[in-house]
């Protein structure tokens, strides 16, 4: 049946306007005029486009074909998720659910308001099966990259004890925390760091450029070079590129790649099992580093079992994830003797005195969080002690590191210096001589 678009008035002098359907122009007039308005303008209504094609199909009694879901599109992401944004979303998420919006609706509008990334089509996922009925801590459990062990454990405590809201909160205070934390070391790493690539730099362009000219200088005049000057001539040719004829890639090439290809074969000893272990000893034990990462994974560790005992999550539970999320291989192992501790029915504190990986006031805090049912409590405090050494521990770091690079730096420059000017005083010895 035809569809008719109209314009009319009432006996009011209101106007109105719409669509009707009927069989002719004559007949949508009079159905008009029966419902008490006076048609000024009565015309067919075309359908365009898809609305057409479908009403077409209706007609001729096909089912019309459902409309494609618009897809989120592809995003090019890679790796983690930034540590900043979850920090952000997770209490935003807290917010919305202490004013009381649904958790659905929550994640839906934290989902829009996200750019295009991993965070975004990672919350996209999240949505669909909560809407399917899944829990929110399944949901996450399937994100590992975003939404890591202790983050869904928590969650599903939260969701167990009706306290969701606050349990995101006390989570974004911990990762904004252990951010904190991070952001202080590699500030402190960033100045010796800097000084050190420059100063290798330069001494590289002074091999490179500057050497070979005094060479020049040295063998015009022929003089007995001392073995001071001939190991740097030698350096300085290995350099450039010109040490053997079989050389043939510039020492410079070797200088410029070795921080990267260190770091990679530090990654990949890393990745094996015996290659984490033997790194986090040989670390545990350097003389100033050392107690400034003994002190870094207590406060890691520490911070996040309390966080997770006051989350209500059973403490065997609290320790495994702990174990798991420590970054350690020293606390790894103690943690997993803590464990087996207490599943045999014995203390917390007795294992990690026996490791001896803790100093004797942390064991102690322990024993007597442990004896006053306030544990969770004994270890945030454990962790904001620790927090506030590792901040005197990189100042002490940073204080030692000044002076050190200096000496290095200097006595480098000095040796230089001196390689280069011992020919010159002999030149000019020769030269006074030979007149």
């Amino acid at each position: 049946m035809p569809t008719f678009q109209y314009e009319a008035v009432y006996a009011s002098g209101k106007t109105t306007k719409g669509t009707i359907e009927a069989a002719s122009r004559e007949d949508a007039q009079t159905q008009l005029k029966g419902e008490g308005m006076f048609p000024t303008s009565v015309e067919e209504y075309k359908l365009k486009g898809r609305a057409a094609k479908q009403a077409k199909a209706q007609k001729d009694g096909k089912a019309p074909k459902a409309a494609k879901k618009k897809g989120r599109g592809i995003s090019l992401s890679i790796g983690k998720v930034n540590t900043k944004k979850m920090t952000t979303f997770t209490r935003q998420l807290s917010t919305l659910q202490d004013a009381g919006l649904p958790l659905l609706r929550s994640l839906q509008i934290l989902e829009q308001q996200q750019r295009p990334g991993k965070l975004k089509n990672v919350l996209a996922d999240v949505c669909e099966d909560v809407e399917a009925g899944s829990a929110l801590s399944d949901a996450m459990g399937k994100h590992p990259k975003a939404f890591d062990r202790l983050y869904s454990k928590m969650v599903a405590a939260g969701e167990v004890g009706g306290v969701l809201d606050i349990i995101l909160q006390r989570l974004a205070d911990f990762m904004e925390k252990g951010e904190r934390l991070k952001r202080r070391i590699k500030g402190a790493l960033i100045y010796p760091a800097v000084v050190i690539s420059i100063a290798v730099l330069i001494v590289t362009g002074i091999m490179y450029f500057v050497i070979p000219k005094f060479q020049e200088i040295f063998n015009d005049f022929d003089v007995e070079l001392p073995g001071l000057t001939l190991w740097l001539v030698d350096t300085s040719k290995w350099v450039a590129g010109n040490a053997s004829p079989d050389q043939s890639v510039p020492g410079a090439v070797w200088i410029l790649l070795s921080p990267f290809l260190l770091f990679g074969l530090f990654k990949l000893i890393r990745v094996t099992g015996p290659g984490k272990a033997a790194t986090d000893v040989v670390f545990a034990r350097l003389p100033v580093l050392g107690g400034l990462i003994r002190k870094t994974a207590i406060a890691r560790f520490t911070r996040t079992l309390g966080t997770l005992i006051n989350a209500g999550v059973p403490i065997l539970e609290a320790i495994l994830i702990t174990r798991d999320t420590s970054g350690n291989y020293i606390y790894e192992k103690a943690l997993t003797s803590v464990h087996d501790s207490i599943r045999d029915g014995e203390t917390f504190a007795g294992p990690l005195r026996e490791a001896k990986v803790c100093d004797p006031i942390v064991v102690n805090m322990i024993d007597v969080g442990e004896e006053t049912g306030d544990l969770d409590v004994m270890l945030m405090k454990i962790a904001d002690n620790y927090d506030e050494e590792v901040d005197v521990a990189v100042a002490s770091l940073l204080s030692l590191l000044e002076p050190f690079m200096v000496v290095i730096l200097g006595g480098i420059v000095g040796a230089i210096v001196l390689a280069l000017f011992l020919p010159l005083v002999k030149m000019i010895e020769s030269v006074s001589q030979s007149k």
